[in-house]
């Protein structure tokens, strides 16, 4: 699985490197405020003698910054990397409380097509990829260290439009969706499958190079 996420994650970079090379000033960055809002389901299983029921597991929802790198390859085509900074989550347990946190960073690559690309109401839908590192797992539940996958990677998928506002300026107002999922393990036992696949709602600001 490494080495696939790797080979798709250089093949996707090499494609927005060669093809950069063929038009002029087809860069264009948006500054977004983004609300994570994660799905919280989980599978039942069985800890500490007890039986918890499925989505007894949660990640909090929080606003985050996002940073996008949008390339055109045409007027309607464009591809673009979705950005931000390592985030911190925090777990629960119905009826135990906080488990602890861990660290992710979740970047996305997608493709897209622009609907009416010189106008100033300019919509937009893409799909593509969402890779996530997971790191520094601090989870634990009555002393006992919980464990999850390092990486996750699914599907992601996006809407919005682009309002101009003049002099290469726009509002932007986005909509995103991703699958993200990781196995929680005690030792080398596996508890359950925490689907987060959150929604990201977006309010930013674009800029057209």
């Amino acid at each position: 699985m490494k080495y696939l996420t790797s080979i798709l994650i250089c093949g996707a970079l090499l494609v927005l490197s060669a093809l950069a090379l063929s038009a002029a000033n087809p860069w264009s960055v948006r500054v977004r405020a983004t609300y994570l809002q994660t799905a919280d389901q989980s599978d039942a299983f069985t800890a500490l003698s007890i039986n918890f029921p499925k989505n007894a597991v949660s990640v909090n929802d929080k606003l985050i910054p996002e940073i996008d790198i949008d390339y055109a390859f045409t007027d309607t085509i464009y591809g673009e990397v979705v950005l931000t900074i390592p985030q911190t989550q925090e777990v629960t347990l119905a009826g135990v409380g906080k488990l602890g946190t861990f660290k992710h960073l979740p970047p996305c690559f997608l493709f897209g097509y622009r609907f009416n690309p010189t106008g100033t109401f300019r919509p937009y839908v893409g799909a593509g990829f969402n890779y996530t590192l997971i790191w520094d797992n601090s989870l634990s539940v009555a002393g006992v260290p919980l464990h999850l996958d390092h990486h996750s990677i699914g599907f992601a998928a996006q809407a919005g439009v682009d309002w101009n506002l003049g002099n290469n300026w726009s509002v932007n107002v986005d909509l995103k969706h991703a699958s993200l999922s990781s196995d929680v393990y005690a030792g080398s036992t596996r508890l359950t499958t925490a689907q987060l696949d959150p929604w990201l709602y977006a309010v930013g600001l674009r800029y057209d190079f």
